[in-house]
């Protein structure tokens, strides 16, 4: 098999090379059935192909190669969960790394450090797709995991994203002012840059210069100055950011908030006439303010700067191809208002599911959607940041003030059949 070959330096084109998937594209069947003659009897080049041509046509976000004791496990992450799809002989592991590697301009004669690297690939049918990978050293070898990323994002709103419309009110007058800060917050994967992403392209107009920092680069905005964060050559968020404001940007979005100094830059650009958008890893809205005043960000600053936070999570939506309706029963009610309130059931007991198809392969959930909060800075909730308040209070004053919290979202979204109670509370369970 001479598909792929040690080569101790980074390959020519590393990880600029736009390599095609149907240049040496083959089913995952037909490399399954050439290896009946052995692994040595299949080309590593047209399995990798095959495994991300897959990958795209089932809609998964990420694929992990997992190295066993005599196998290699594949598995894709498929609306959020992980589905175990292929096994492949463990002869192949070292070559089908080895090339991920020469894709993705890593080094092939590093075996004891984990490495990242990015590859653009054409897929028929599409311009292409972005290629994000991450490479580990196990304990039975080098694991493998690779981010699709769809390389445009020309189909990006608000709207699809499933914001309802008090929330895209919310959003669409925090957009309108001049200055401050838009955060949104969430655990890794509930689509944060994503929203933010629908946000600039909505303000992205010829009379404004928009500037993101970011890491990775997930889609390319025209007419958008994107800059990757690169640690090797000391371009942090935060020393980015410092370079950022001198392009002269009317705004900026920061890709995430990690430490005290990136926290206080960006709310100081805020209070200096720009626009921020940036993301935060907490678990809802009104945990975001105290979480500032944790990085050392003064209280007085976040309440000039902060204009909203936005809690999010994605929730799987019911496959439409074998969508039913379905009666709750007394003793389902019953074990729900656990965590539901049983007012909820007043006016409505039979809910949409899914029964499982062939298209949504059998799971009855087909595609996500997001379930969202968004905090509105007012003069309430100033005063309780002024006074350190916790995030418990500061979400019952956003609740007074008219937020609806994401599970109310979530629940919204169940009666109106897009998803269902369940998937709701799994998600809030995790």
């Amino acid at each position: 098999m001479a598909d792929t070959k040690n080569n101790n330096n980074n390959p020519a084109g590393g990880g600029e090379k736009n390599e095609s998937v149907h240049s040496h594209q083959a089913s995952i069947q037909e490399i399954q059935q050439e290896l009946a003659g052995g692994p040595n009897a299949i080309s590593v080049i047209r399995l990798v192909d095959a495994l991300i041509a897959t990958a795209f046509e089932e809609r998964a976000s990420d694929i992990h190669i997992d190295p066993t004791e005599n196998q290699i496990r594949i598995r894709f992450r498929i609306d959020g969960v992980l589905h175990d799809n292929f096994t492949f002989p463990k002869q192949l592991q070292s070559e089908v790394i080895t090339r991920i590697k020469i894709l993705s301009g890593m080094r092939t004669d590093e075996h004891q450090a984990p490495q990242d690297g990015r590859f653009k690939i054409p897929i028929e049918g599409h311009e292409y797709i972005d290629v994000r990978v991450s490479i580990a050293p196990t304990y039975y070898g080098e694991n493998c995991v690779m981010r699709l990323l769809a390389g445009q994002s020309q189909d990006l709103t608000l709207e699809i994203l499933g914001f309802s419309q008090l929330n895209l009110e919310r959003i669409n007058r925090a957009i309108k002012k001049p200055y401050g800060m838009i955060l949104a917050t969430g655990p890794t994967g509930s689509g944060k840059t994503t929203s933010l992403y629908a946000m600039l392209k909505k303000l992205n107009t010829k009379e404004i210069s928009i500037v993101t920092i970011e890491d990775p680069i997930e889609y390319s905005i025209q007419g958008i100055d994107q800059v990757q964060v690169n640690p090797q050559t000391g371009l942090t968020f935060a020393d980015g950011l410092r370079f950022i404001l001198r392009q002269d940007p009317n705004i900026i979005m920061v890709g995430e908030i990690r430490d005290n100094e990136t926290a206080k830059v960006a709310v100081n650009a805020a209070m200096t006439g720009h626009l921020v958008l940036s993301t935060l890893h907490t678990n809802d809205s009104a945990t975001t303010l105290p979480r500032l005043l944790e990085m050392d960000v003064e209280p007085f600053l976040i309440t000039s700067t902060v204009n909203i936070a936005i809690g999010q999570r994605l929730v799987r939506m019911i496959c439409s191809d074998c969508k039913a309706e379905r009666d709750l029963s007394d003793e389902e009610i019953k074990s729900l208002t656990k965590f539901i309130s049983q007012d909820f059931f007043k006016d409505q007991r039979s809910f949409s599911i899914g029964v499982g198809c062939k298209k949504c392969d059998a799971s009855g959930f087909r595609g996500r959607v997001g379930i969202h909060e968004v905090l509105e800075i007012n003069e309430e909730i100033r005063g309780l940041i002024m006074k350190n308040a916790n995030a418990q209070e500061i979400k019952e004053s956003a609740i007074r003030g008219g937020m609806k919290t994401m599970l109310e979202d979530g629940l919204e979204k169940a009666k109106q059949g897009i998803t269902t109670i369940e998937e709701v509370l799994r998600v809030f369970n995790e």
